[in-house]
């Protein structure tokens, strides 16, 4: 979950953010515009609402009346008990939204590559999986890239964009600074774990999401293909994993990854999902929370197992960022695909215990393959050490730092 370091507005009444109450709560229904009107322009709620006063109004001067009590004002989005919901949701992610509306500025778009093509998201069959934890794939003994990762390593990243600050640790530093505060932070975990090997990676935003649709309308900006080949490059010359990943705004997760295709085919390279910018038409990323439908995870999870079969590649592993129900509609029909290794990360800012929560209702207590855990270097305070979370139930596969 990128940008998360802007100042967060006040939260108005309502459930207390990543509270039980809060996560349970359904999704806001944005407010719907009028298409091809600007901005500006008020929404159909507004104008709804104008009508029936000036509507009421007329009634009162003829003579029919409504008593003045009785006459409903407007609804206010701003007050309004589910734009609080919102609100609070937004909240968490008050830096996407003035990242992204700023970060036109510090990241360029690449021209695509020859194979992104309009390819539709096919709907598969769907195999429920209530204990998916049962068919995960043994790691064969030797510890090199080409065996399995999970379960037998824990992964432990750096998440951001390398032109831009704001948007996690990995714009903070050079390549090789971060390199070496990585697997400091890496031995620490190791020796919270020492049953477990660290093995590290960073995690490159691919595509960044927009206040603004672009050319394609799309509301998203792809970082230049140079960048990530040169963190490609640098993370397979030392040895450790490159994440790719990507905030798909009003594109297919298809199209998202032939964006980077040509990366996924190079055995250290795997890819990241952000639900949270998947848009709706009418909606905006960082303004309207987004969400993914578990059929376009599986079939991301499909093409990725397909990459590696057909090059002979090491299992692929798809991390799917969430910290909302609504981020993952239709979570239940996860199932795990051969040739790729399925983590959800437990996604948000906050206190410990919250984090915790959080953990619980989306890794714990669901039906998932391997589970992860992202945390803030600068927004969670205090921050959890590595003692606190590998004793996490059950222990994180991934664990990742923004």
């Amino acid at each position: 979950m990128p940008f998360r370091v802007a100042t967060r507005a006040p939260r108005r009444a309502g459930p207390a953010p990543f509270s039980t109450d809060w996560i349970n709560a359904p999704a806001p229904v944005p407010e719907r515009r009028l298409p091809g009107l600007p901005v500006w322009f008020p929404s159909e709620r507004l104008l709804s609402a104008a009508l029936v006063l000036v509507l009421a109004a007329g009634a009162a001067m003829a003579g029919g009346g409504v008593p003045p009590a009785r006459l409903a004002a407007p609804t206010d989005p701003a007050t309004d008990e589910s734009a609080s919901l919102a609100a609070a949701t937004t909240a968490v992610a008050t830096a996407t939204a003035a990242a992204a509306a700023t970060s036109t500025a510090t990241v360029t778009a690449p021209t695509a590559p020859a194979t992104a093509t309009a390819t539709p998201e096919p709907t598969p069959t769907y195999v429920p999986a209530p204990n998916l934890a049962s068919a995960q794939t043994p790691a064969s003994a030797g510890g090199e890239l080409g065996d399995s990762l999970l379960p037998r390593y824990r992964l432990l990243t750096y998440y951001g964009h390398p032109h831009n600050s704001t948007m996690g640790i990995l714009g903070e530093y050079e390549k090789e600074e971060l390199l070496v505060k990585l697997r400091e932070q890496a031995a620490a975990y190791e020796a919270a774990d020492p049953s477990r090997p660290v093995m590290i990676a960073f995690e490159v935003i691919a595509t960044v999401a927009q206040r603004d649709p672009g050319a394609d309308g799309t509301y998203l900006l792809s970082t230049d293909m140079e960048t990530m080949r040169e963190y490609a490059e640098f993370a397979a010359d030392n040895n450790i994993l490159l994440f790719l990943d990507v905030q798909i705004g009003r594109d297919t997760v298809a199209n998202e990854i032939e964006k980077v295709r040509p990366f996924l085919e190079m055995p250290h390279v795997h890819l990241a999902l952000d639900p949270e910018f998947a848009v709706a038409e009418g909606e905006t990323p960082g303004i309207d929370f987004g969400g993914i439908d578990a059929w376009a995870i599986t079939y991301a999870q499909e093409t990725l197992a397909a990459i590696s079969a057909e090059l002979g590649l090491p299992p692929k592993v798809l991390v799917v960022h969430q910290f909302v129900y609504q981020m993952i509609r239709d979570k239940d029909q996860l199932y795990p695909v051969p040739g790729v290794q399925l983590v959800i990360n437990a996604d948000g800012h906050g206190e410990p215990a919250l984090k915790t929560e959080v953990y619980n209702l989306l890794v714990r207590d669901e039906p998932i393959e391997f589970g992860g855990i992202k945390l803030f270097y600068r927004q969670d305070d205090p921050l959890m050490s590595p003692e606190e979370v590998v004793t996490l139930d059950p222990s994180p596969d991934v664990v990742m730092y923004q």
